[in-house]
Formats: C-alpha cells, structure tokens, sequence
C-alpha cells in the first residue's frame, strides 16, 4: 500500500428476500464462512484504519459476526447512496481512501481491493473509481461509460441506455472507491428524484465530475463480482470457492485424485505430497501436514494431521483429534478430542474419543471408549505398545498402561498395570454332540409340518 490510509465499508443491510430463510442473507456459508467474512478477510492483507459494517435494524447476528469491525445501522432501506451515510459517524475526518463493498460477493479477492485501493492513490488523484466486469450477458447491468482516454464518464442503468450504450460490455460491479477528502460532501448531493424514490450511489460520479474531479475504473472477473441473493448463486459461489480452493491445493503440491469429488473448507491447511482420494470433505480448522493419504470418504473437521499418517477411508476426524506421525485411521473408525501417538494403529469400526492412544498401541475392531455418563465426558488414556483385543469397551476414566494387552470381548472399569493381561470375559463352556442332536431335533419338528 501507499501512503493514504484506507477505510472500508461493507453494505450489508439486505434482507435477502429471496433466499428464503430466517438466517440474513450475508451470514450464509461459502466454504464454511459466511460470505461477509469472506469480504472482511480479502480485505485483512490491506489493514484498513477503519471498517464499518452497514446493518438493518435488529441484526444482531451480524454485528456478532463481524466483530470487533464497528458497525452502522441504516434505519430505512433508502439506496446504497443513503447506507454508506449510515457510516458518516465513522468516516468523519477520514481523509484516506473509503473502500465500499458489498457483503454478498464472497468471491471478491483480495488483489482487486488492492488494485482499486492503488488506482485511488494514482497520479491522476481520482475521486471516485468503479469496479467494472465484462458479463458474457450484460442485460440488466448499468453500463460504464469512458472517454478516450479511459475515464469513467457515466454509469448507465439498462433501462436508461440508448443503442450505442447497449452495445458497451463493460458493466458496473457496484464495488468503489472515494476520495475521503470529499467522500461525504459528494454523498449528501446525491438525491433521490427517481422512480424509487432512493439514493443511488452510482449517481456519484456525476456529482464528482460535476464538481471538476476525475472519476476511473478497475476492471474486475465477472465470477468474482457475482452477487449472492438467492440460493441457486449460493450453489454457484460455492462450486467456485471450492474450485479455487482445489486449484491452490494441487498447485501447492497435493495429489487429488478426482478433485471435483473434494470439498475444502475457507480455512483449510495441506501440505506437499499428500494424497486425497475421492469423496472426502474437510470442514474448517483442518491441518494436514506432508506425505498424510486420506483415503475415499473420509469426513474432517477441527483436526491436525501429522507426516506419514493415513486415515480412512470412511474415516471420521471430529474437533480436538490429532493423528501423530504415522498413525493410521481405519475404515469406520471415528476419533474426537483424542491424541494418536506415533505409529499407532486404530483400523475398524472403533470410536475413540476423550482419549490419548499411545505410541505404537494397537486397538482392535469395534472398540468403544465409553467416555459419557449422560452429565461428564471422562478421559481414557492407553500407553505405549499397549494392545486391546477387538469388541472391546473402556470405561472412562480408566488408564492402560504400556505394553498391556486387553483381551477381546472385555469391559474394562478398572486401571490396567503396564504389561499386564486383563480380561472379563466369562469363563467358556462346552456340550459335547449338543449341535448335532439339536439340528436332528429341529429337523424333525419341521418335516413334521409338511
């Protein structure tokens, strides 16, 4: 950045009718973030001096959301000319660059902010700058207007373009930038004679050529400039999100084998070499570190994934899981807020949970740590080389130590002492001929029904 302080603001007023839902329109996830905070963390690399949040009434939610930003309330839905004066508190003085952007266009990214942050700080000192796209259909987009030498003349509104203004492909995204100095004197000569009776924002760039100032643009992809008001383009940023999120993932050095089947999350963390089968889905707060192969699907979340460790496929990371170098996560096996030390092995149908697994263990299929009594979770803790016989369930709290082996079929309350064998299981008994002569029975009992 330049010298000139920026300030954003982020119209997030809407009430997204059309979405249908109780949840406001901006609070939706795009890769497991709602799409105001996908704008709030584009705009994080610019380090803004100050951002403020336009909201509705009442919504609470999404002030929540986007602390500590500091937030307005726009009392009337009167035009995004009358909500970025819901700002005026916060942009008093401010003599920088205001940033105004929209809550719903998750896929904004970061290096457009920055080109229309440094084309305000140019040489030909601008008052206003207007992120423009080139629709493949620009039918019902305002059209942007420029002089030979490529400054903004005019935004046009569709309805309002004549022949040759509906022959232009460059549409305004809706997304500009101000020249603090005069930011606020220009938004109070907006006015509101037109059909709506509202405060058009775009009705700036007259106002600023009016008063003798240079207005500009900054040409942006269509996809990232999309608008999210309904739940069909909801569905479309997502595929693009994840796309994105695929392409930084291979081009990062991991193997997908069919990457249109993988879901990432906004935040998800994957290192060099490390392979992805198909169908697995990665929700936030996952860490996978090199040379880890995550089998077909897998489902994590909230989990670190250490070197050389494999998991699934079918396998299930919950929050607070972390699988050590080595480790291996089998099919159906599920593991929430538990450590697997180095080299152990968890490979069926076993649910660990609360628990630390150590070094080289071994647990066998179908064991359950039993680490819920209806009111507390309780901790297991298994030691080093320690091995537990399949079908077996481990009443938390309860520790076995290393080197122990817990015979199958058991129920294990009490401490196990390093080395030591521990079974339950009730004592075996036998009838000699008992099958034989029971099958020859029922046999009989059914040719007799004939």
């Amino acid at each position: 950045m330049g010298e000139r302080a920026v300030a954003a603001v982020i119209l997030a007023a809407g009430m997204g009718t059309r979405m249908k839902s109780v949840l406001p329109k901006v609070l939706h996830p795009v890769a497991g973030l709602p799409m105001i905070n996908h704008i709030q963390k584009a705009l994080a690399p610019l380090d803004p001096a100050r951002t403020v949040v336009v909201t509705s009434p009442g919504q609470d939610d999404v002030r929540a959301a986007v602390a500590p930003a500091d937030t307005a309330v726009q009392t009337e839905a009167l035009g995004t000319g009358h909500a970025v004066l819901a700002a005026r508190e916060q942009l008093d003085g401010f003599d920088g660059t205001v940033l105004v952007l929209f809550g719903d266009t998750p896929l904004l990214r970061t290096e457009t902010i920055q080109a229309m942050a440094e084309i305000m700080e140019g040489p030909e000192d601008p008052a206003v700058a207007v992120l423009g796209f080139r629709p493949k259909d620009p039918t019902l987009y305002g059209r942007l207007v420029t002089d030979a030498d490529g400054h903004l003349e005019a935004i046009v509104e569709h309805r309002d373009c004549n022949e040759a203004q509906l022959k232009i492909g460059f549409c305004n995204a809706g997304i500009m930038g101000l020249d603090g100095r005069v930011a606020l004197e220009f938004l109070d000569r907006i006015g509101n004679d037109n059909s709506k009776g509202e405060y058009y924002l775009t009705d700036i760039v007259a106002i600023a050529r009016a008063a003798g100032r240079t207005c500009v643009t900054v040409e942006g992809d269509p996809e990232e400039v999309m608008g999210v008001d309904h739940r069909g383009k909801l569905a479309q940023a997502e595929a693009v999100a994840q796309r994105r999120l695929r392409d930084a993932a291979m081009a990062g050095g991991a193997t997908l084998v069919m990457p249109e089947t993988v879901y990432f999350s906004h935040d998800t963390v994957i290192g060099q070499d490390v392979t992805v089968e198909p169908n697995v889905v990665f929700g936030p707060g996952v860490r996978i570190h090199d040379n880890v192969h995550i089998k077909a699907f897998s489902h994590l979340e909230g989990c670190e994934v250490h070197p050389e460790a494999e998991i699934g496929p079918y396998g299930r990371l919950r929050p607070g899981a972390e699988i050590r170098t080595g480790g291996k996560i089998g099919n159906f096996v599920e593991v929430k807020k538990a450590v697997i030390e180095e080299g152990a092995k968890v490979n069926h149908l076993t649910y660990i949970g609360d628990a630390r697994v150590g070094r080289k263990a071994n647990i066998g299929a179908g064991t359950i740590t039993c680490n819920y009594d209806g009111f507390f979770k309780y901790h297991t803790d298994i030691g080093a080389g320690a091995f537990i016989g399949s079908n077996t369930a481990l009443v938390a709290p309860v520790k076995i130590g290393d080197g122990a082996i817990v015979g199958a079929g058991s129920t294990i309350a009490r401490d196990v002492p390093a080395d030591q064998l521990a079974l339950t299981r009730a004592q075996q008994a036998g009838n000699d001929g008992w099958a034989a002569r029971f099958r020859e029975t029922q046999t009989a009992k059914k040719n007799a029904k004939k």
